[in-house]
């Protein structure tokens, strides 16, 4: 098999989205961290009380213990390696479980982790759906999940019976657009959200509230400001329109 490297996972997205978006805000994400890090690491002093007015009370940050890191799809690098440099930061051990719909990056990950971090401490731990199911029928002391609210509602199931903590990271938002805003400006925002990384972005909008008059106005600025964006061709053939891994995903 030949290996798999970053011109692979380029390779099928807008190169400079994919820097942008994946592997500069990870980059991001632990220059931040190590910037912090001995800040973030010192006890903290609390107020005191009569009763404690001869103590010293302080409060010392601990690590949750061993963190699963459920992976997803639409951003296979980004949201798999940010919660696990945090818990990493946090003084964790890590399971990660990268996506399966993304395997050149789930297969760089792999690859690449075992290399560089001890895999006693920090796991990848590739597989399916199977795989996943069988990873939440254990007990793990903090779980981050990032995906549709259908499986987001199974983490959470399978976290209640261990008490485990979880975060989750779920889509879902509407756009407001006001009778007097300044559409060119406003479609241009709005667009670059929905269509970045083809619109599989948690923070993207999803539907607009508006009153009529502005709807009929919106949809032809909207129109123009995608041909800016993309030219006058179908997106679905411009370099810089990302694509979606399978046509489940689509739908």
């Amino acid at each position: 098999m030949e290996p798999i490297t970053m011109e692979h996972i380029l390779s099928s997205r807008p190169k400079q989205e994919c820097i942008l978006v994946e592997v500069e805000y990870v980059l991001n994400d632990i220059r931040m961290m190590l910037y912090n890090i001995d800040e973030w690491a010192k006890p903290t002093a609390v107020q005191k009380n009569m009763v404690l007015i001869l103590d010293d009370p302080y409060i010392i940050s601990e690590p949750y213990g061993v963190v699963l890191v459920l992976g997803p799809w639409n951003y296979p690098l980004q949201l798999a390696l940010a919660p696990f440099v945090g818990a990493i930061t946090a003084g964790n051990t890590v399971v990660l479980k990268p996506s399966e719909l993304s395997p050149a990056t789930s297969g760089l990950l792999a690859n690449l982790i075992p290399k560089y971090l001890d895999q006693d401490c920090y796991h990848v731990f590739p597989g399916g759906a199977e795989e996943a199911q069988a990873l939440l029928k254990l007990k793990f002391d903090y779980i981050f999940y990032t995906g549709s609210t259908t499986v987001g509602k199974l983490v959470y199931e399978a976290a209640t019976k261990h008490l485990t903590p979880v975060t989750l990271e779920l889509g879902g938002n509407p756009t407001y657009i006001a009778d007097d805003a300044n559409l060119e400006v406003t479609a241009k925002r709005m667009m670059w959200g929905k269509m970045l990384n083809a619109g599989q972005t948690c923070i993207a909008p999803d539907y607009i509230l508006t009153s009529a008059a502005t709807r009929d106005r919106l949809v032809a600025v909207i129109a123009d400001t995608l041909k800016s964006f993309y030219g006058d061709i179908d997106p679905i053939n411009s370099p810089d329109f990302g694509r979606i891994v399978s046509n489940k995903h689509v739908a």
